[in-house]
């Protein structure tokens, strides 16, 4: 196998930082295991998988030749999306092997066994195998060699890098979360990968230069047969300048996908190819969750229907399970598009039957479907290239950082104020009031937001690790602290109080089924310390905060608070009001889960009497939901 590549360098800057996309939870009680060494597969293999789902593999085959028509044969294009540095069926924050109750399993060693036994039924030189980003970012493992013992100053490599390798990708996008520990480690990671890493949209700043190799060539040399020449196109999601704004701002910018296609399509058609994919790491639903302030977040199928001579979209990025899609573009060509689901909790195939047409292959059908990985065991060989790295990260998030006099836990943090993220405020108001000692801004209260991230979270009573702070605080958020008024916090939580469901004030007591509303997720519920208020579900959005105050007094409109709050939130992610333009008065860096943990450190006890205040509860028609 041959490849073309078509790089171009960029400027690095580091910082760490994080961005939101949905992340399942589905997260029942855990089976301690170790990891498996096995390499044999068990229940569904992925050849009887294939065959159940109708799809058989194609010999070459000599048709009648008429009108010039020749040979044809069946290539297999493979791949992921969102890995989100699951190397092994691993829960890092459960300490045992990854379980939920569909009995999904996750990592790139199990997709390894999937893709190994592909390869072994359709033939190496037929088969592909690529990526749609976010591969970097995600488990205490990916953390860990970001910022614990960072790539960037160890020299070792990145354990996605090194399975990546071993398993011999062929093409990897840029996912948003490729960012999130700044150019300089992405650069390092892009230097320690064997494929190209693609990202044809991501230019550098002020131009419509790539700041990253746009697209590749492979050339397929199948036995007996002419080879096949299969360009794929990378393209990264534009929310990068929102959600990793401080990393990229001034040095790269993300232009609109389906422009960006536009553009390239064209250039790699023109090199002869026979077969052109694209890797995008955006969804399909053609929406936004930044509304119309970049362009669209989720346009996969947007890129299908109005790009022509594109053949397969691999996509990624809303964690969804898509096996296969069709998209008429507008050569009328049947663009197939499927999502893996994430994690590697799916590997996509796609099926393109080509056919030699007056000596050139032509695509004349086109299949997906996605195989789940839970029917494999995972790869022995993936699990012994990390294993030490992996041993490394379970002993860091084992290590005690103090004693909890109590169990704290979040599963009611979606509807009550809860201890356990009134602990986050403690460490986040007590940071930052030391921060701005000295300045204008001291002489302000000092409040603080946080988001219920996992409802699984739990600090049990006696000794509190690493681990379990990590599971309360599973993103890799820096803390930063902004200015607002009295308005704008009242702006901010009716935004906030959108979450719920409008519920009648005699309804049945069921609060699981009153969150969530207009999809959307528990980390975008922030909730505030020191401020009191009731959200009043029984109103309709944009009029639920009631009885807002500070130290008792209602709170002025053009009061003054240093809010503590997330980058990510800062910068935009979640669209919430006000915070992108406030005066920004602390950003020092800090990450927020490694200030938890050294907090907790420095104090060795975790009391609630110490910082839990119920400031703020449900009410209905003025009523307390809880008493």
């Amino acid at each position: 196998m041959t490849d073309e590549m078509h790089r171009h360098p960029h400027s690095a800057s580091p910082e760490p930082r994080w961005c939101s996309c949905a992340v399942p939870s589905d997260v029942e009680e855990q089976r301690r295991s170790g990891l498996s060494r096995r390499g044999f597969l068990t229940g569904v293999t992925a050849a009887s998988a294939l065959a159940a789902a109708g799809w058989v593999a194609r010999p070459e085959q000599a048709s009648a030749a008429q009108g010039g028509v020749g040979k044809s044969l069946t290539i297999t294009i493979m791949g992921t999306s969102d890995l989100h540095s699951h190397a092994v069926n691993w829960d890092y924050y459960k300490d045992a092997a990854y379980a939920d109750s569909k009995g999904n399993a996750v990592g790139l060693a199990r997709v390894s066994s999937v893709v190994k036994q592909i390869r072994a039924d359709r033939g190496r030189d037929r088969t592909l195998l690529f990526d749609a980003g976010d591969t970097i970012q995600g488990t205490p493992l990916g953390f860990y060699y970001a910022t614990v013992e960072p790539i960037t100053k160890t020299g070792a490599v990145h354990p996605m890098a090194a399975q990546m390798n071993a398993l011999g990708y062929d093409a990897v996008a840029l996912g948003n979360h490729e960012f999130n520990y700044g150019l300089e480690f992405l650069d390092t990671w892009i230097t320690q990968m064997d494929a190209p890493v693609l990202g044809a949209n991501a230019v550098r700043a002020g131009t419509n230069v790539p700041a990253f190799t746009p697209y590749t060539i492979k050339t397929l040399h199948p036995k007996g047969a002419k080879p096949v020449r299969v360009g794929v196109l990378g393209l990264t999601n534009p929310g990068v300048v929102i959600w990793d704004k401080a990393n990229v701002s001034g040095k790269v910018e993300v232009l609109d996908i389906v422009a960006t296609a536009a553009r390239w399509v064209p250039i790699i058609r023109a090199q002869g190819v026979d077969v052109v994919v694209v890797s995008v790491h955006s969804g399909d639903s053609g929406t936004s969750s930044y509304g119309d302030a970049l362009p669209n977040e989720n346009a996969a199928a947007l890129l299908a229907a109005q790009v022509p001579g594109i053949d397969a979209i691999l996509f990624g990025h809303a964690h969804k399970d898509i096996p296969q899609r069709f998209v008429t573009g507008p050569d009328g060509r049947q663009v197939v598009l499927s999502e893996p689901m994430c994690w590697g909790q799916r590997l996509s195939v796609f099926d393109l039957e080509l056919q030699q047409v007056k000596g050139r292959w032509q695509v004349v059908s086109r299949k997906a479907t996605n195989l789940n990985t839970n029917t494999v065991e995972d790869d022995p060989a993936m699990v012994a290239l990390i294993k030490a790295q992996h041993d490394a990260v379970v002993a860091y998030v084992n290590k005690p950082v103090a004693t909890s006099t109590e169990e704290l836990s979040a599963a009611e943090s979606c509807w009550k104020d809860t201890a356990i993220l009134d602990y986050v405020n403690k460490v986040q108001v007590e940071t930052v009031t030391a921060a701005i000692q000295g300045t204008p801004e001291a002489a302000l209260p000092v409040i603080s937001i946080a988001a219920p991230f996992n409802r699984e979270a739990t600090f049990p009573a006696g000794e509190v690790t690493i681990r379990d702070v990590a599971g309360l605080y599973i993103y890799d958020n820096t803390l930063m602290a902004s200015v607002l008024t009295g308005a704008q916090i009242k702006d901010y939580l009716e935004y906030s109080a959108k979450y719920f469901q409008q519920v009648a004030p005699d309804a049945p007591v069921e609060p699981a089924s009153w969150t969530n509303a207009l999809n959307t997720p528990d980390y975008n519920y922030d909730q505030f310390s020191s401020v009191t208020y009731d959200v009043d579900i029984s109103q309709p959005q944009g009029s639920r905060i009631v009885n807002l105050s500070w130290d008792g007094a209602p709170i002025a409109a053009d009061a003054k608070f240093v809010v503590a709050i997330n980058n990510y939130r800062q910068s935009g992610g979640g669209g919430f009001p006000h915070v992108t333009t406030a005066p920004v008065v602390y950003n020092a860096q800090v990450a927020i889960r490694e200030a938890i943990v050294q907090y907790a450190s420095n104090a060795g006890i975790i009391d609630p009497k110490d910082f839990h205040v119920v400031n703020w509860k449900l009410v209905r028609g003025g009523v307390p939901v809880f008493s």
